[in-house]
């Protein structure tokens, strides 16, 4: 097959890369030109220069492609970057679909996020069919995948590309302390952090994630979203399992969310004279909730057979150990 990975340099896109050239796939990495590439320095795909805001240089990429994988995005939590997750996740998007009517039509795999789903101040366990609840917070991340989503799906289902979308929860895996989102994470590998707040997430492997990208792409109904998630933890349990896999002890102060909530309003109101506390609003909101899902439909519908959660978080912290970073 000839595929296309948007996001390719990326810490799942890179994964995504490993995988189809395993497995036989040529593969065209779609990259900036300034793009750090250190995450494909195993692999060897045919590197294009381009941008999900450029819509040529995606129809350029596209031309003659089987399959594309679209995983570009911007992950961020603070109202200043609302413009850039507009301009790459959902015009991206866009331009996505657009640059795929227009060539030989090849199936898109748009890789969305448990976060267009939604989430909840208390401990429900939602699912593609459960009604997105949180739209009067207005959070940045969530919107903007939420929004480009249900391009991808409303394009879909009017028949204009043929496309399939994933949804998965938190990611953990080899190399994922990279990640900035992981800077509480390593500092719990580490026995820095005290602290831990309410609210919970799923944790699902690396790999199972690209398992079921590879199993929507085979079994996926065109138009639909599939979950692929694992198991359901408090934030207090995700922190005791990666302290007890770094030899480290846990956290043992809850944290009141009125004192992170606080904090975001703090920050919202210092950021303009250069000052903040460090926690934003929006991170406040996420930090809190119950990021809880189920992932019967790809179970059944795709075979996806996702491992013990606690399995990716101790890869997680053993890459930690290896690249000397828990020292």
């Amino acid at each position: 097959m000839k595929t296309v990975v948007t996001g390719a340099n990326g810490f799942l896109g890179s994964w995504l890369v490993q995988r189809l050239l395993q497995e036989g796939h040529s593969v065209k990495a779609l990259v900036r030109k300034n793009s750090d590439l250190s995450e494909l320095s195993n692999s060897n795909p045919d590197f294009v220069y381009g941008d999900v805001t450029d819509l040529n240089s995606l129809v350029s990429a596209f031309e003659g492609a089987d399959i594309v994988y679209h995983l570009a995005g911007v992950i961020a939590y603070r109202k200043s970057d609302r413009e850039l997750m507009d301009k790459v996740n959902v015009e991206g998007t866009k331009n996505v679909i657009s640059a795929l009517s227009t060539v030989s039509r090849p199936k898109l795999l748009h890789l969305s996020s448990v976060v267009a789903i939604g989430s909840s101040t208390t401990p429900v366990v939602l699912s593609e069919e459960s009604p997105y609840t949180i739209g009067h917070l207005n959070l940045g991340y969530f919107e903007t995948k939420r929004i480009a989503e249900q391009l991808v799906i409303q394009a879909a289902q009017n028949k204009k590309i043929d496309a399939v979308c994933v949804n998965p929860s938190t990611i953990y895996g080899f190399g994922d302390a990279k990640k900035s989102s992981r800077k509480n994470q390593l500092k719990v590998a580490r026995g820095e952090l005290k602290f831990f707040t309410s609210g919970g997430v799923n944790v699902v492997a690396v790999e199972d994630v690209i398992d079921g990208i590879q199993l929507a792409v085979q079994k996926g109904r065109p138009g639909q979203r599939y979950i692929l998630a694992s198991e359901n933890l408090t934030i207090q349990k995700l922190f005791e399992t990666i302290a007890v896999a770094a030899g480290v002890a846990a956290p043992q102060i809850k944290l009141p969310n009125f004192i992170l909530h606080t904090l975001g309003a703090l920050d919202t109101a210092l950021r303009p004279l250069g000052l903040g506390s460090g926690v934003s609003s929006e991170t406040a909101h996420t930090a809190t909730m119950f990021h809880w899902f189920d992932s019967k439909k790809a179970q059944i519908e795709l075979g996806f057979k996702p491992r013990p959660s606690y399995i990716a978080i101790e890869n997680s912290v053993r890459w930690m150990k290896d690249h000397n970073l828990l020292k």
